[in-house]
């Protein structure tokens, strides 16, 4: 096991890089705790899979270090980094048994047969491979190929570390949850550092402790699931987690009032003050759908608007609202009566958010 830290990692696949857009990872300074389980999240092409082979060494960053429990390891290979990494497509010798596959990581490195018959039969139990051990690879279903993948890393106990790059894609939706629950009973028992690459937020947040959400080769916030739910840094995080994601008001300041276009907004007085003195026009108000408070009939320092759609989704219906020229989603619960055509809303302070140039800043009360 390790600690994995990134210092000062930029990576272009471009010779002669001019620009932040040259580059797949922007200059990044990060640290993977020893025994974490995380989860590195984010859209195709932002970059996840380029920062998982960097780690692995199946490439080299351009610039900034790569360190393995503080040595410095940019150079080294993968076999001598001691990573396990499990692709989208599971890698295992379909003329071998599943004993054999998950015995060769072994063989190779001269464990001695006792020992290897060991490791092979609790890794097999953890698993629920053991039935299968008598049986070609080739005869395997995809899960089960991708569980023999995985128990291809888990088997050696000098693994670093295990990098999972979107390990459920060929997995049936229906088994996904499974495998997933299974991840998480491995960490807890074998405690290894574990890196899980994907785009599904479900994946992240069921697996990983921590999750780091990366947007266009940074990554933008790092935090646990339920901190990026409720305070996301970056409007990014707020747009990607959540579904809807979170609603995003373009404001300025008026005078002493808060203003959406030509609408003005009941915020209070600390979104004010907070909005005084800023010289940024891109300034943002931020609120989760389930955070709306939705009002039927007309009540006191509410906002009127209008009800274009309700979705209604059995225990909870999704309101497409307009608020002035702005639209925006809110969440009501099944016991909570449903407007017509027209809605009050407020928004609670304490689940609002300021973003300036699409970060979030702090408010003071």
């Amino acid at each position: 096991m390790a600690e994995i830290t990134l210092k000062g990692l930029a990576h272009s696949y471009l010779p002669d890089p001019k620009g932040p857009e040259d580059y797949a990872i922007r200059e990044m300074d990060h640290v993977w705790h020893q025994g974490g389980a995380y989860a590195l999240l984010g859209p195709s092409g932002c970059g996840k899979s380029t920062l998982l082979n960097i780690i692995s060494g199946l490439l080299e960053p351009s610039g900034g270090e790569v360190l393995f429990d503080g040595e410095r390891v940019n150079s080294l290979p993968p076999e001598a980094r001691n990573i396990a990494q499990v692709f989208q497509f599971p890698v295992v010798y379909d003329t071998m048994t599943v004993f054999d596959n998950l015995a060769f990581p072994l063989r190779n490195i001269g464990t001695p047969p006792a020992r290897i018959k060991e490791r092979v039969l609790e890794v097999a139990d953890v698993l629920e491979l053991t039935p299968q051990l008598r049986r070609k690879a080739k005869n395997l279903t995809a899960d089960e190929k991708q569980k023999v993948s995985m128990g291809r890393g888990l088997v050696r106990d000098d693994v670093s570390a295990i990098l999972f790059d979107e390990p459920l894609t060929v997995i049936d939706p229906q088994l996904k949850w499974k495998l997933r629950r299974k991840l998480k009973e491995i960490h807890r028992r074998f405690n290894i550092t574990m890196v899980y690459v994907t785009h599904d937020q479900l994946e992240a947040s069921t697996f990983a402790d921590r999750i780091a959400v990366m947007y266009e080769g940074q990554v933008v916030q790092f935090g646990t699931p339920r901190e990026l739910f409720e305070a996301p840094n970056h409007t990014f995080v707020g747009y990607f987690i959540g579904s809807p994601g979170m609603n995003f008001l373009p404001v300025a300041l008026d005078g002493d009032r808060v203003m959406c276009g030509e609408t003005p907004l009941e915020v209070g007085e600390a979104f004010v003050r907070s909005l005084s003195g800023r010289h940024s026009t891109n300034l943002k108000l931020g609120i989760r759908p389930e955070f709306v408070a939705v009002h039927a009939e007309e009540v006191p320092d509410a906002m009127l608007a209008e009800v274009l759609d309700i979705q209604d989704l059995g225990t909870y219906a999704i309101l497409s609202l307009r608020l002035g020229e702005q639209r925006l989603k809110a969440r009501v619960e099944e016991d909570e009566p449903l407007p017509h055509k027209k809605a009050w809303l407020r928004f609670p302070s304490d689940r609002l958010g300021l973003y300036v140039d699409e970060y979030r800043v702090e408010v003071s009360p």
